[in-house]
C-alpha cells in the first residue's frame, strides 16, 4: 500500500489551500477592506485635492501611520517652529479617497499620509511616513540628534519601525481583527512576532529614556502611534490577548509620550471615529482643537418632548 501519512488531513484540521497555477483577483474575497483592495495602481476617479493657506498641506487619516505626521507637525509647532503651520485634510480610505486623481499625483502608492511642501519652488511632494518625518526634521533641524552616534541610532529605530509594523498591522491586526475568518495558524504566527517585537522594545527601553537614548526624536514619533498604542490597549482590542501590560518599560515610555501636549493634539487630527470630542476631521488653525472638534460641530440632538 502507498504511504498516506503525507496526504491525509490531520484530525480536526481543515484541508489546506492549494494555490492555482495562476492567481486571479477575487473581488468577493471578504474582509473589512475588500472593497478598496486591488492588485493594480492608479486612480479610480477624477478628484482634485483641496489646498489651504499654510506652507504644508497634509492629506491623511488618524491611523498609526497618519498620527506620525500630525504628531510631528504638532511637536514642531510646540517647539516654536512657526513655519511648520499646516492644513490637514481628511482622506477617508474606506471610501477610496486615496484613489482620486489628485491624490495619486502626489502619492502613486495611494497610501496615507502624504504631504506637499508649498514653501519651495517647485512644490515638493513627500510620501511615506518615515520620509515625511525625515523631511520635516531636516527642514527644521529638529527631533534628530546632532551627535553622529545618537542620530544613527534614531534612524536605526525609525527604519526598524518601518520594517516591523507591517507584521503588526497587515499581519496580526488583519488576521486578528479584520479577516473574514479566524485562522489559528495566521493569528499565532503574527501574535508571536508582535510579542517578540514588544520584547525588543522593552529590553531597549529598560536602559534608555527614549529610542535614541536620552533625547526624544523622530524614532519615538514613528514608533509610538503603533507600539505605544498597542501597549495602551488602543489597537485591535488585543490588550488581553497579547498581555501588553507585561512590557513595563514600553508602557512607561508610552505614558511619557502620551503626556506631551503635542501628542494629545496629534492623535486628534484627521480622526473620524471614537469620542466626538477627540475628533478633529480637518485642522487649519491651532484654535480648531478648541472650536472645531466633532462634539462642537455636531452637538447631540436635544431630547424630544414627551
Amino acid at each position: 500500500m502507498a504511504d498516506t501519512e503525507d496526504t491525509e488531513t490531520p484530525e480536526n484540521q481543515p484541508p489546506g489551500y492549494e494555490p492555482p497555477a495562476v492567481w486571479t483577483w477575487d473581488k468577493e474575497s471578504g474582509g473589512r477592506f475588500a472593497s478598496i483592495n486591488r492588485p493594480i495602481a492608479g486612480p479610480t476617479h477624477d478628484k482634485e485635492l483641496p489646498v489651504g493657506k499654510h506652507p504644508f498641506q497634509l492629506y491623511s487619516l488618524a491611523t498609526p501611520n497618519g498620527v506620525k505626521a500630525t504628531l510631528m507637525f504638532e511637536e514642531l509647532l510646540e517647539a516654536g517652529h512657526e513655519g511648520a503651520e499646516y492644513d490637514a485634510w481628511l482622506i477617508n480610505i474606506g471610501d477610496g479617497d486615496q484613489f482620486g486623481s489628485g491624490y495619486v499625483d502626489i502619492n502613486p502608492n495611494s497610501k496615507i499620509p502624504v504631504m506637499v511642501d508649498h514653501s519651495v519652488e517647485p512644490k515638493q511632494r513627500v510620501f511615506e511616513s518615515a520620509s515625511i518625518l525625515l523631511y520635516l526634521s531636516e527642514k527644521f533641524d529638529a527631533f534628530l540628534p546632532k551627535d553622529h552616534a545618537a542620530r544613527t541610532e534614531a534612524i536605526n529605530w525609525l527604519m526598524w519601525q518601518m520594517g516591523s509594523a507591517p507584521y503588526l498591522g497587515g499581519g496580526f491586526g488583519h488576521f486578528y481583527a479584520y479577516a473574514p475568518m479566524k485562522i489559528e495558524y495566521a493569528i499565532d504566527r503574527f501574535a508571536m512576532e508582535v510579542k517578540r517585537q514588544l520584547d525588543v522594545l522593552d529590553r531597549h527601553l529598560a536602559d534608555n529614556d527614549y529610542m535614541a537614548g536620552s533625547e526624544y526624536s523622530i524614532a519615538d514619533i514613528a514608533i509610538w502611534p503603533w507600539y505605544g498604542g498597542l501597549a495602551k490597549g488602543l489597537l485591535y482590542d488585543s490588550a488581553e490577548f497579547l498581555q501588553v501590560h507585561e512590557y513595563k518599560h514600553v508602557n512607561r515610555w508610552a505614558d511619557a509620550i502620551m503626556a506631551r501636549p503635542a501628542a494629545q493634539r496629534g492623535r486628534m487630527v484627521n480622526r473620524a471615529w471614537g469620542d466626538p470630542a477627540t475628533q478633529l476631521h480637518e485642522r487649519h488653525d491651532a484654535s480648531d482643537f478648541e472650536l472645531r472638534t466633532q462634539d462642537k460641530l455636531e452637538p447631540e440632538a436635544e431630547p424630544s418632548e414627551m
